[in-house]
């Protein structure tokens, strides 16, 4: 029987004795009411507001452009479905790289709007992930390939491939743990490197494209559900939605072709 079947409400401290009992974190992207209540009564650990939402439901070509507004109100439809998931929402490209005070009060905001916690990239802004902390908001953060700074990065990239590479995002994973966070994320970076952070840091470690031996696994729902023709290389597709869809469509236009309204 999966958590969400017992109504037992996800926390940080379910989180990590998940980890030390080497029991797998599960979490996946949602953006809406219906598509997170069907996460959360399948028994997803955490239902993450993604700025994902941007490519996946706003047609951007990337996470930048996502504001503050747009995060909030899909973290309200989320919020408004899950019952024992724990709902993350993403801090979006520039609700925290200015100013700490401004971080907390977004991060706040997020709060109100249903948010559990919520997830920032990078670790260049300990000073900001720290404070919204000590609001009494968990942080949960986000190495190796990082979106919101995917021009800097050069691209979609595999990172922490070189030893320099490895050490830098060794050594930000570890402060991240120490300025308090609750898990993080590794993206797209080496599976050993993954499976070394995984076991040197007590919280617990997810991975995207990293690799099977983090405590955990997080994929955009839609790319696991076969939305797009090519899905991202490291993505298993569990069924075929796109194919779905659009034979459902064919039928309902052929249906309607022989059954026209009187």
């Amino acid at each position: 029987m999966s958590l969400a079947e017992c109504q037992i409400k996800i926390s940080t401290t379910i989180l990590l004795k998940k980890k030390k009992a080497r029991e797998k974190i599960t979490m996946l992207t949602a953006y809406s009411c219906p598509l997170a209540n069907i996460l959360d009564e399948a028994g997803v650990d955490i239902v993450l507001v993604g700025d994902s939402v941007g490519n996946v439901a706003l047609g951007y070509k990337n996470t930048i452009p996502v504001t503050m507004l747009e995060i909030m109100v899909h973290t309200q439809a989320v919020a408004r479905g899950v019952k024992s998931a724990m709902v993350v929402a993403d801090m979006p490209f520039g609700s925290y790289q200015v100013d700490k005070n401004e971080a907390v009060g977004n991060a706040i905001e997020l709060a109100k709007a249903g948010a559990e916690a919520v997830k920032v990239e990078g670790a260049g802004y300990i000073d900001a992930i720290k404070a919204i902390i000590k609001a009494g908001i968990p942080v949960m953060g986000h190495l190796g390939f990082t979106p919101q700074s995917v021009y800097e990065l050069g691209g979609y990239k595999i990172q922490g491939r070189g030893a320099i590479h490895r050490a830098r995002i060794i050594k930000d994973a570890r402060a991240l743990e120490k300025a308090g966070c609750f898990a993080i994320v590794l993206e797209m970076v080496p599976p050993e490197l993954a499976k070394k952070i995984s076991k040197a840091l007590k919280i617990p470690v997810i991975g995207i494209g990293a690799g099977k031996d983090c405590d955990g696994q997080v994929l955009v729902t839609h790319d696991m559900l076969g939305f797009y023709e090519n899905p991202p290389s490291f993505v298993k597709v569990f069924t075929n939605m796109r194919s779905q869809i659009k034979k459902a469509v064919s039928s309902f236009i052929e249906y309607t072709q022989d059954h026209p309204q009187k």
